[in-house]
């Protein structure tokens, strides 16, 4: 294999390939051997027609797609590798000769990594935060513990009131006409959830059961049926049955039930301690992302585009890959949503280059800063990668290829950069 770059605009190059004619001839006869068995000619027996024969009746062509499919990739790793070039896209291939006897070429065209004209990341003003953690903040965490924790009892002796989880019947009238989709039966509603149109399950408030009401609402100007937009209408409403959620006592007996601690003073400490972490983490995730966008504005790259078109492509595999844990196929979320694969990649671009640009940048203050990861703190994050899937660190290490180990250095320098930055900041408060 021999190899040509070219360098053209807006960090592309062109790979000009070339297989010899010997390596050619390999593929063809592979192609051949393959194909044999489908190819009928009258007078010969399927499979034992002769190559020559096969290629004087429908052209030597017959076997050139196969054999080029068979040489391209090898062939494109070879001179990926050869090129020294950072590939950051999928190849573009064009097959430019192809035919017998001579050497087989193509041209591959990629984007290569742009360079980072670097603008400022030291001394950048960030918004500062507070750590502090208020009783108010820990009661509410509590509340919280609280209504995980309720039990939910029928309530037979009261009338509905806000908050309530009811089962009712319903029907819908405009103009003393019922409605298409205007009736329910056994239909589960927690009243003040804004599950129905405003108006309505405030006006449950104070039913009886099995005691039939009516609901009066006008259905708002944009309501998605056209034909109810902006009407009137009387809902006959019967409640079947309530329940309500019974809160359990916020004492040292709940204390002990929902956490590790004897007493309710002790889970209140534990909790104001979470809270703290939380506050920490939110406002450093925030400085760090406050960084990063001035650093991506005061910076200067020319993003290739078929880099972009590849992140973006990514991104919805990824997205893919989420639907199927989900039990959904892509083409299924397509069908449910009217969103085309077009219009998918569209919407996803923006995220896709503030990604590529974030990472572009964050590579450019590591280097400039010359932050690079040992040997030791890769075992190290290793080590703690293992603990999380419960397996051994010399057995994760051994099935990791050199090439997953640079790529964890590369992406641990990078968060050393974010932390590099955000260190430098100066707070400021708003």
């Amino acid at each position: 294999m021999s190899l040509q770059v070219e360098n053209l605009e807006h960090n592309m190059a062109k790979l000009t390939i070339e297989v010899s004619a010997e390596e050619l001839e390999k593929a063809l006869q592979k192609a051949y051997q393959k194909q044999k068995n489908k190819i009928s000619i009258p007078g010969f027996r399927k499979g034992k027609v002769a190559r020559q024969v096969i290629e004087k009746m429908y052209g030597p062509e017959i076997f050139y797609d196969e054999a080029a499919n068979a040489l391209i990739p090898e062939a494109y790793a070879d001179a990926y590798d050869e090129s020294g070039l950072d590939i950051v896209s999928q190849p573009k291939i064009e097959v430019t000769q192809i035919e017998k006897g001579k050497p087989f070429i193509f041209t591959a065209e990629v984007a290569v990594k742009p360079e980072v004209e670097l603008g400022q990341y030291k001394g950048l003003e960030v918004d500062a935060f507070s750590e502090e953690v208020t009783d108010e903040e820990v009661q509410k965490r509590l509340e919280e513990e609280q209504q995980k924790n309720a039990r939910t009892i029928v309530v037979e002796d009261r009338p509905v009131q806000d908050r309530d989880e009811i089962i009712l019947d319903f029907e819908g009238f405009v103009d003393g006409v019922a409605f298409e989709g205007g009736k329910g039966e056994n239909y589960p509603l927690v009243i003040g959830s804004g599950s129905f149109i405003p108006g309505f399950e405030e006006q449950l408030i104070g039913a009886e059961p099995e005691k039939e009401m009516e609901v009066n609402v006008t259905f708002p100007e944009n309501y998605q049926a056209e034909n109810l937009q902006g009407k009137d209408a009387v809902f006959k409403c019967t409640v079947h049955e309530i329940k309500t959620k019974e809160l359990p006592e916020l004492d040292d007996e709940f204390a002990s039930e929902v956490s590790e601690f004897d007493t309710l003073d002790e889970y209140k400490t534990e909790l104001a301690g979470k809270l703290k972490e939380q506050k920490i983490a939110e406002g450093r995730r925030n400085q760090e992302n406050q960084a990063v966008e001035k650093i991506i504005e005061g910076s200067k790259m020319d993003l290739p585009e078929a880099m972009v078109e590849t992140q973006c492509r990514q991104m919805k595999d990824d997205f893919a890959r989420n639907l199927a844990q989900q039990g959904l196929t892509i083409e299924q979320y397509a069908k449910f949503t009217g969103m085309t694969e077009e219009k998918m990649l569209e919407e996803l671009r923006p995220q896709a280059e503030k990604r590529i640009k974030t990472r572009l940048v964050l590579e450019a203050v590591a280097k400039a800063e010359n932050i690079e990861i040992s040997d030791e703190k890769l075992d190290e994050e290793i080590r703690k990668m293992a603990e999380a899937y419960q397996m051994e660190a010399d057995k994760l290490k051994e099935v990791m290829g050199d090439k997953e180990k640079e790529q964890m250095k590369q992406d641990m320098a990078v968060q050393e950069a974010v932390t590099f930055v955000v260190d430098h900041a100066s707070a400021v408060q708003k």
